[in-house]
């Protein structure tokens, strides 16, 4: 700290200036601030629209509501052992479908790394595959009494989310807990943790993307990319672990539970509803419902998302009615995170299946006054539910136990699958799929005409886009005079019960042409003197620049959900997934209703659009479905939902723009083919991961938009330019807008 040697006076005269000082600062900075917000349309002055940032989430989650209400009036209705009966043979083949396809069961290739000998079990480490070099590690606790040649009850435990898996000091204490009360235990490490990181980091011995759900959620991200889902490969490893343990002479087939406590919760509900030769089953601290869900802590991270899963009508109920009457237990806490009323409200609807099938005592649900947390009321309530209904009699107290050090409970040499067998990684297996639905693709390409149809209808009903079927009347709220054009500030009602906030940059001299400017900041970003905006206009451009749901103004939104990664909250987009539409479909009606707004009030003016990065595909669906805009330029957009499938790593921020499942039938430049001859600029493509040097890929991509103005002899309209991310674009504009 620097010393000030000054007199008293002045010390008293340097400190009235510093106080001056930081007062003039204040003044400036508020002035600043002032100035910078002086564009924003309903923030601060409409009390209506206070909450206006979380209205993606409103209105994703009230739709939600609404399919959910749907679901459960239907299931109210059933009253009879055939109507249930019928109601859950829908469920399984719809729980078959949105889940799978599974792949054919292969050689497990089992092999027992190592053993482990305590005082009262033996622990046998296990590596098998699930899929061919798809390794799972695993562990065997085996009482040592078992008697030669007879057969014993089995539990599989599924981990949740731990970094370590079930070598969590909670899990081995349930693990030895069940094998000292005479239960063969198989607990197997969930991709993304344990020994099975999939971006593990040897230089850190970490993962390179995050915790358990982040490790779930990346790839999963990119499995909802193909129609698919992380839950797939993960049920999956459950399905083939009970493959395994039917192969063990000392295991009873028809005595076989499953628990797990968190996402061993989602996993043992999941596994146990597709898996028939699990008998007992005990979801513990996940299953409530998903309208309490959302209304509470919203969806979570990949794993525990079902592709379509609530437009298809499935809820946590199903998970346990599709297997009724076999005996399943709920697990709850009344603080725990998913909301105990939810539980209680599954309880009541599930206990109605079990009445008709006369097997009352086979359901039950226990909770206790906790958090998010494995309490000893609910272990012995476990414990005694198993020995129960896995005819294992005895005391289910909870014991005191020693659990096995880290060394002990490794499975592999180096701590590690990826770094011991070097396999298979959802990533690579996913990667798989998306090669065939790419050659799917190009196939379909072969015939353009029949194509580019199939493209729009695709394109409409997997991004669910709903056509506007009316454009209401703006609200005007201000007006700033600049020198040579005004800016006006307006919203719009949109698709759903929120507002559309935009700009509107109207020059004292048009060219009778008016333009929609997207970016993925918002309409501020663009907004400033001397910005891209204001170009524009001085061209004598009418300039719309909207807050889309979920930007600026709209958004982001108080929810980040556990799938927050760089920034961009995956959750969200998993969550419009579940009712079978997109954030891209939802913008892209309200961007057609703000054209329709402009040729409306402004008419005979031609319309072009402008978009940026992770905005570029809702332009192109706009545009694609409204002849309208005319001219379309798009600024460093990412090439394919395809090429964010098949990059390792990927930007996290262009997920917002992705349609789930889309690549199954069309991708971003089968939509950029359906523009032809409309005039299309591109400037700065880059691959899913925004970079720029994957030039072999981009260009495969590029080939599709070049071919289809060829063949539209429109090659002349097409304007595709390679500049750097961030570089300058005005003269590409100034030729596009020619």
């Amino acid at each position: 700290m620097l010393r000030i040697l000054f007199s008293p006076v002045k010390k008293k005269m340097t400190f009235l200036k510093i106080i001056s000082s930081v007062i003039f600062l204040l003044f400036i900075v508020n002035i600043s601030v002032v100035a910078q917000n002086e564009l924003d349309v309903i923030k601060g002055s409409w009390l209506r629209y206070s909450d206006a940032s979380n209205s993606l989430y409103n209105y994703i989650s009230g739709e939600a509501y609404d399919l959910l209400a749907q679901r459960k009036s239907k299931i109210s209705a059933i009253n009879t052992l055939p109507g249930w009966q019928q109601n859950q043979k829908a469920v399984g083949a719809t729980l078959l479908d949105i889940v799978g396809p599974f792949p054919e069961k292969t050689p497990l290739n089992a092999k027992v790394i190592r053993t482990i000998e305590k005082d009262s079990f033996r622990v046998e480490h296990i590596v098998y595959e699930s899929q061919p070099g798809f390794y799972v590690t695993s562990s065997m606790f085996i009482p040592k009494w078992l008697k030669k040649n007879s057969k014993y009850p089995v539990v599989i435990y599924c981990s949740g989310h731990s970094a370590n898996g079930y070598r969590s000091d909670v899990y081995q204490h349930v693990i030895i807990n069940l094998v000292k009360k005479g239960f063969i235990v198989f607990a197997f490490d969930p991709v993304g943790q344990g020994e099975r990181l999939e971006y593990f980091d040897p230089a850190t011995g970490k993962s390179s993307v995050g915790g358990p759900t982040t490790e779930h959620s990346y790839p999963g991200t990119q499995a909802f990319i193909n129609g698919s889902s992380q839950a797939r490969y993960m049920i999956w490893d459950g399905i083939r672990a009970v493959d395994y343990l039917l192969t063990r002479k000392e295991v009873d087939p028809a005595r076989i539970g499953i628990t797990g406590r968190s996402g061993g919760g989602t996993q043992s509900a999941y596994i146990a509803a597709m898996d028939d030769r699990i008998y007992a089953a005990a979801p513990e601290c996940y299953i409530t419902n998903f309208t309490r869900l959302l209304e509470t802590i919203g969806n979570q991270d990949a794993e525990q998302n079902l592709f379509n899963g609530i437009i298809r009508g499935i809820d946590h109920a199903d998970l346990l009615s599709a297997r009724a009457p076999k005996p399943a237990l709920i697990i709850t806490t009344t603080r725990d995170m998913f909301s105990i009323q939810g539980a209680r409200e599954t309880e009541k609807e599930v206990s109605r299946i079990y009445q008709v099938y006369g097997k009352e005592d086979n359901f039950s649900r226990v909770e206790d006054d906790s958090s998010h947390a494995s309490t000893r009321k609910n272990r012995e309530a476990m414990y005694a539910f198993f020995r129960k209904h896995l005819n294992n009699p005895g005391s289910a107290a909870d014991e005191k136990v020693t659990i096995l050090t880290p060394e002990e409970i490794t499975v592999t040499p180096s701590g590690q699958i990826s770094t011991t067998y070097k396999g298979e990684t959802v990533f690579s297996l996913n990667l798989k799929e998306a090669s065939k639905l790419s050659a799917n693709l190009e196939s379909l390409r072969s015939d353009p005409a029949k194509h580019i149809l199939a493209v729009l209808i695709s394109a409409k009903k997997l991004s669910g886009y709903r056509e506007p079927s009316e454009t209401g009347e703006p609200v005007f709220t201000g007006r700033f005079q600049k020198d040579g054009f005004v800016i006006e500030k307006y919203f719009v009602k949109g698709e759903g019960d929120y507002v559309i906030p935009y700009l509107l940059m109207v020059p004292a001299k048009s060219n009778n042409k008016a333009l929609i400017y997207l970016h993925p900041s918002g309409k501020l970003a663009v907004a400033s003197k001397g910005g891209e905006l204001e170009w524009f206009v001085r061209k004598g451009f009418t300039v719309l620049a909207p807050d889309m749901i979920g930007v600026g103004e709209m958004g982001p939104g108080t929810f980040h959900g556990d799938a927050y990664i760089e920034g961009d909250s995956h959750n969200i987009w998993y969550a419009s997934m579940l009712i079978g539409r997109s954030i891209t479909g939802i913008r892209t009606g309200d961007v057609v209703r703000l054209t329709s707004l402009l040729k409306k009030n402004n008419q005979g003016m031609e319309i072009y659009g402008v978009a940026v990065k992770e905005m570029a595909p809702l332009l192109l669906h706009a545009a694609a479905f409204d002849q309208d805009i005319r001219r379309v330029a798009l600024i460093e957009p990412y090439s394919s939902f395809m090429s964010i499938v098949m990059n390792h790593y990927y930007n996290s921020t262009f997920i917002s723009g992705v349609v789930p499942g889309a690549i199954k039938e069309y991708d971003l430049p089968d939509l950029a083919a359906t523009l032809a001859p409309r005039k299309l600029l591109m400037t700065g493509v880059t691959d899913g991961n925004g970079k720029t040097t994957d030039t072999i890929n981009i260009n495969k991509d590029l080939s599709v938009i070049r071919t289809a103005y060829q063949d539209n002899n429109a090659g002349e309209k097409l304007n595709i330019i390679s500049v750097n991310p961030g570089g300058k674009n005005e003269n590409a504009l100034e030729e596009w807008i020619k």
